[in-house]
């Protein structure tokens, strides 16, 4: 069985509320789709691996966002997607700075790891792609919109922890 660990990271914005960060996937079959094209930043682990470890380092490597070690995470359970993988997510809400001490992550700090793709398929040629090509702070009602349907209740379960968002059209993206 494939497993594989999520980080959802929701920024609590004074104004509108949580805006959940996800990305859209990257590559040629992904680039004109919009609805059902974005994720929560997740991968694959190990069995000798923490499942909280592993998502805070695809977090990393699909965003460039760290969550710093010293900050908590929220288990928020284990969740089937429709191919059979199981997903155990995650969630780290980023509170507004208040002092304004730290540095905050920004969409301008996006960036992400590649991998070879063979395409077109059956080609032989392979090219590098993004494993997400562009990122977005989202309202919880965008995001359900545009994630793929098996992390929508992962959503619901963020979403039972911080509120829906306020402003449902909030929305803020990447280049």
């Amino acid at each position: 069985m494939r497993r594989s660990a999520a980080l959802l990271v929701v920024r609590d914005d004074p104004e509108a509320g949580p805006l959940l960060l996800i990305g859209h996937m990257g590559g040629p079959f992904w680039a004109r789709k919009d609805a059902g094209a974005w994720s929560i930043p997740k991968g694959e682990y190990l069995d000798d691996e923490e499942p909280e470890v592993a998502a805070r380092r695809e977090l990393t490597e699909e965003t460039g966002y760290v969550w710093p070690p010293d900050r908590p995470v929220v288990d928020l359970g284990e969740f089937r997607q429709s191919g059979g993988k199981r997903v155990k997510a995650f969630l780290a809400v980023e509170h507004a700075f208040v002092d304004g001490s730290e540095h905050r992550w920004e969409l301008a700090d996006f960036r992400s790891n590649t991998f070879p793709l063979e395409w077109p398929p059956r080609s032989g040629r392979f090219v590098d792609v993004p494993e997400i090509d562009r990122v977005g702070w989202v309202s919880t009602q965008i995001a359900r919109e545009k994630l793929v349907r098996g992390q929508l209740a992962v959503v619901d379960a963020a979403a039972s922890h911080v509120g829906e968002t306020r402003r449902p059209e909030e929305a803020r993206y990447s280049g």
